[in-house]
């Protein structure tokens, strides 16, 4: 079967891409390898053509000249591909397999032999089956509408303009043999075929699963605050606007706790950047720990951290802050150095009527202020 069929080693999604640059060394040399597969497998599908016609013409089907015939055009063909190839001409086309131009030498080739010889004409149609198919895993629509309109040209011609019987050879034995060769060499090629479907199917559902968690793991990114892990600035403030939006349609309370680090910056200076950014992440770690599913938890900046509690009133968030406070303290943190001592001061604040997530954060900025003015590591409410 002279069948155009890229090896299933090759990339199994075309390399063509949407760039209009030109492809780099590297790119170039792995495509001219993957050419050179694809061309080495279609001369050797020649040669077993070749060898095929020969046993029909040992049976006396078709005359002995046929088949070196049929191979060495096939052969030179290829040939011609190999060294536009390897000069460079194929990376000048966004298509560097030129589908189109091989597909139709090809069909070119074996319609013309199934003229020259129509008594084992079974042999090239099963042939141009094989062609189309491999052809059309890399043609684009218009480039498969331009085979199929030459190929049927071709093969009306044949069909409705001669009148040549168009033969499946089987009444000897050899004959019998070289037509068994064609069917199973053509399911063969089919099977091929949908092995190299499959495995383009896999391939790119593989590469969906992986654009799919890529994308995943940048949005995330864009959301948590990589070295606590807690959302970031921008991500708590959708929340809290979110929160808001929902306590003011649905009628339920929720409250916020603005929390900040005592004498953080003295940590930095006293123990080092390192134990600073240890602190930051256990005391995070230890909130999330502590908070309810469904609270939400982020660093609003530097060592300050906001923490949306859905549903819960003032006096609810206050003995939530409480606890949270108490545990912080009550950690030994002298683990990360001799010590160290972590405390928080924190304001709560609950939204009154239609109040904006900027005059809520005031307020209870303003509350975060006067616990910090009161000696620090307590809970004030606005």
């Amino acid at each position: 079967m002279g069948i155009m069929a890229p090896p299933l080693s090759i990339p199994l999604v075309a390399e063509t891409g949407g760039s209009t640059s030109p492809p780099s060394s590297d790119l170039r040399a792995r495509r001219a390898g993957r050419r050179r597969q694809m061309l080495a497998m279609t001369a050797g599908c020649y040669l077993i053509d070749a060898v095929i016609l020969l046993i029909y013409a040992q049976a006396g089907t078709v005359p002995v000249t046929i088949a070196p015939s049929y191979a060495a055009i096939g052969i030179l063909i290829v040939a011609l591909w190999t060294a536009l190839s390897e000069s460079g001409f194929n990376d000048r086309f966004r298509d560097h397999y030129l589908v189109v131009p091989q597909s139709l030498a090809s069909m070119m080739l074996t319609v013309t032999f199934c003229y020259i010889a129509p008594e084992v004409s079974i042999l090239f149609l099963c042939t141009l089956y094989i062609v189309v198919a491999f052809a059309s895993l890399r043609a684009t629509p218009r480039q498969s509408a331009i085979c199929w309109t030459f190929l049927a040209m071709g093969l009306a011609g044949l069909f409705l303009l001669t009148d040549k019987p168009l033969g499946m050879p089987h009444d000897s034995g050899l004959e019998r043999l070289a037509t068994l060769l064609v069917f199973l060499l053509t399911i063969a090629g089919c099977m091929s075929l949908g092995i190299f479907s499959s495995a383009l199917r896999e391939t790119l559902y593989q590469r969906g699963v992986k654009l799919t968690e890529a994308y995943r793991r940048i949005e995330e990114l864009a959301e948590i605050d990589e070295l606590t892990g807690a959302l970031n600035r921008r991500s708590i403030m959708d929340v809290l606007d979110e929160e808001l939006a929902r306590s003011r349609q649905g009628g339920k309370p929720c409250s916020i706790v603005l929390i900040d680090l005592d004498w953080f910056k003295r940590i930095n200076d006293t123990h080092g950047h390192p134990t600073g950014d240890d602190v930051l992440r256990t005391f995070a770690i230890t909130m999330f720990a502590n908070i309810r599913g469904g609270d939400r938890f982020g660093r609003y900046g530097g060592e300050e951290f906001l923490l949306v509690l859905p549903g819960a009133p003032a006096d609810a968030a206050v003995r939530l802050a409480e606890r949270l406070r108490q545990i912080i303290a009550g950690l030994d943190w002298s683990a990360f150095s001799t010590g160290l001592q972590v405390t928080f001061s924190a304001g709560v604040a609950a939204p009154r009527g239609d109040e904006t997530a900027d005059s809520l954060l005031a307020r209870a900025d303003h509350a975060l202020y006067e616990s910090k003015a009161h000696g620090r590591n307590r809970v004030t409410t606005a």
